[in-house]
């Protein structure tokens, strides 16, 4: 024998601590994103995050069972944000344009924001050291390549797995370095160097 339905009443009640909790949630792994965007993997503490996001100490620990967990979480989000923008500035010119303009496009396609890609860069290298982390390293470098075959198949080149391999291998290692090093001219330097790249490959 079943009791009485919950009234609608019952049901928004039961509803709002869990939408609680989801902002909560939310703005603890919005906080560790910027964290990570402002000082890297060393500025994500339980007590920095709850201080950004303005919520009790004790609630990092509440929602999350470790740092490992909360940076995780960050990283995928930062992935995901990444990779979207990367997308979105793809566009039809590279179909149309010369070799400089597509190196060009491929060296924009990763030049976003400079402390968000210094914080990829330096979870991707401590996923190196945390299994945990691998999965999403992964992804990140998965996406980047489909997004390599793309602009290569748009503007007429080989787009087969080795070549968007070299490619897109050959882009992250020019764009770490104007990212660590920022030396003057540099960027017009690794666009010279994507363009020799697109005709090695097209040779």
């Amino acid at each position: 024998m079943t009791g009485p339905a919950p009234s609608g009443d019952d049901g928004k009640a039961r509803r709002k601590p869990q939408e609680r909790a989801l902002r909560r949630k939310e703005a603890l792994v919005e906080a560790a994103v910027t964290l990570l965007g402002e000082g890297g993997f060393t500025a994500v503490t339980h007590r920095a995050v709850a201080e950004r996001a303005g919520i009790p100490l004790a609630a990092t620990s509440y929602y999350f069972t470790s740092r490992d967990e909360l940076v995780a979480r960050a990283f995928a989000v930062l992935v995901e944000r990444d990779l979207r923008l990367m997308r979105a500035s793809l566009t039809e010119e590279a179909a149309t344009g010369s070799l400089v303009e597509l190196a060009q496009a491929l060296l924009r396609a990763y030049a976003s924001d400079r402390g968000r890609q210094l914080g990829l860069w330096e979870l991707y290298l401590q996923a190196g050291r945390e299994p945990a982390l691998q999965d999403i390293a992964r992804s990140w470098t998965d996406g980047w390549h489909d997004i390599v075959r793309t602009l290569l198949e748009r503007a007429g080149y080989p787009c087969g797995a080795s070549e968007v391999h070299f490619l897109a291998t050959l882009v992250s290692g020019l764009w770490l370095e104007l990212l660590v090093e920022d030396r003057p001219g540099a960027l017009d330097r690794a666009g010279e160097m994507v363009a020799r790249g697109l005709r090695a490959i097209s040779a």
